[in-house]
C-alpha cells in the first residue's frame, strides 16, 4: 500500500542539491537509523547493496591481507565457496547436526559464520572468537539473531523480513580492518547508486515484520512442530534435516524427483523450494544436504511466514501426503 508513495517522494538523488533532493535525504538517513536500530548496529556502519550478493564479497574480501588465511564452512553458501578459491583457505567440516567446531581457528584467521542456514534453518550456537576478522552471514537468520560482540561485517538480505527482493545491507565495523575490495576512488563502500523506494519500503517492511514477530513467533513455532510431527509419523522414508530456526525447514523424501514435486505442488496451489540441485549450471545435489549426511533426493524447503495458518498447513501436508504417494507410485 505504501510503494506507490514511496515512489512519487523518493525518485530524487539524495546526494543532489535541491529540495526534492533534500527530501530524499532525509528519508535515506529516516531508513538508515530503522535499520541500525532492529540490526544492533550503527547507522554509519551500513551501506546499501542492489545486489545482495556482492556482500559476500566485499565482506569477507575487504578483511584478508596478505598474512590472514580464510576459513570457512562446508555449509556455507557458494558465495563464500566462489571466494575461498582467491586465497589461502581452510574449510571447517559441520557435524551431522550442522554444528561448526572453531577451536583451531589462528589469531592471524578470517572467519565466516552463518547465524542461520537458509536451506535447513541449522542455528549455528558456537561462535568463532580469537580471530583478526569475522564476516557473519545473517541472510537467513534476518533480527531473529543478534550479531557477535566480535563481528567484523555483517550481510542481511531484505527479503529475510518480508522486503522487498535486490537490496542487500551491508554493515562494517568501524573497528575492524577492512579495505575496499573493489576499484574506487572515493570512500564510497558500493560504487553504484542502490534503489532509495527499495530501501524506503524495506524499511517499512522491517518495522512491520518485528512488530508481528513479537506475537506471531510462537504461532510459528507451533506450526513448525506439527509439520516435523506430520512427516515423520505420516510419510514414509521421509529425512528432515537437523533443525533451529522456527521458520525454515527441510525435508527429503526417498523415490522422489524434487523437481516433480515442486511442480506438481505449484500446479495444486502451493509454492514451495528445493535444494535438490543447488545449481542448475552443474546440477549436483545440495552441497548442505550432502555435507550434514541428509537425504538429497526429493528435497523441498519450506519458509513459514507470519501469514502462513494452521489450516493452510493442514491442507498443505494432505496435499503434500497424497502428491508424494502419487509421484512414488
Amino acid at each position: 500500500m505504501a510503494l506507490p508513495h514511496i515512489f512519487e517522494v523518493a525518485w530524487p538523488d539524495p546526494a543532489k542539491l535541491g529540495v526534492d533532493s533534500k527530501s530524499a535525504a532525509i528519508l535515506l538517513n529516516e531508513a538508515r537509523e530503522t535499520f541500525a536500530g532492529h540490526l544492533g548496529v550503527k547507522s554509519e556502519e551500513i551501506s546499501f547493496l542492489g545486489e545482495p550478493s556482492l556482500g559476500f564479497h566485499l565482506g569477507i574480501s575487504g578483511l584478508i591481507g596478505a598474512q590472514n588465511r580464510l576459513v570457512f564452512s562446508n555449509i556455507d553458501r557458494m558465495e563464500v565457496f566462489a571466494i575461498s578459491e582467491k586465497f589461502s583457505s581452510f574449510q571447517l567440516k559441520a557435524s551431522t547436526a550442522g554444528q561448526i567446531d572453531y577451536a583451531d581457528l589462528r589469531e592471524s584467521d578470517v572467519a565466516t559464520l552463518q547465524l542461520c542456514n537458509r536451506e535447513t534453518g541449522t542455528i549455528q550456537l558456537s561462535r568463532p572468537n580469537n580471530c583478526a576478522g569475522l564476516f557473519v552471514d545473517a541472510t537467513g537468520s534476518g533480527t531473529r539473531i543478534k550479531l557477535p560482540d566480535n563481528w567484523s561485517t555483517a550481510l542481511w538480505d531484505s527479503t529475510s523480513w518480508a522486503g522487498p527482493s535486490g537490496l542487500g545491507i551491508l554493515a562494517i565495523s568501524k573497528s575492524a580492518k577492512w579495505q575496499n575490495p573493489l576499484p574506487h576512488l572515493d570512500s564510497r563502500i558500493n560504487p553504484g547508486p542502490t534503489s532509495l523506494p527499495l530501501i524506503v519500503a524495506s524499511a517499512l517492511a522491517i518495522d512491520s515484520w518485528v512488530a508481528d514477530e513479537k506475537n506471531l513467533a510462537a504461532k510459528i513455532a507451533a506450526i513448525n512442530s506439527e509439520i516435523r510431527s506430520y512427516l515423520s509419523l505420516k510419510i514414509p522414508d521421509c529425512d528432515l534435516a537437523p533443525g533451529g530456526a522456527d521458520h525454515l525447514l527441510s525435508a527429503s523424501f526417498l523415490y522422489v524427483n524434487a523437481e516433480q514435486l515442486v511442480t506438481v505442488l505449484a500446479d495444486k496451489g502451493f509454492a514451495v523450494d528445493s535444494g535438490s540441485a543447488c545449481s542448475a549450471v552443474n546440477m549436483q545435489p545440495s552441497h548442505v544436504l550432502a555435507a550434514l549426511g541428509t537425504l538429497t533426493q526429493g528435497n523441498i524447503r519450506l519458509t513459514i511466514h507470519h501469514g502462513t495458518s494452521f489450516e493452510d498447513v493442514q491442507k498443505f501436508l494432505q496435499v503434500l501426503e497424497e502428491t508424494i504417494a502419487e509421484l512414488r507410485a
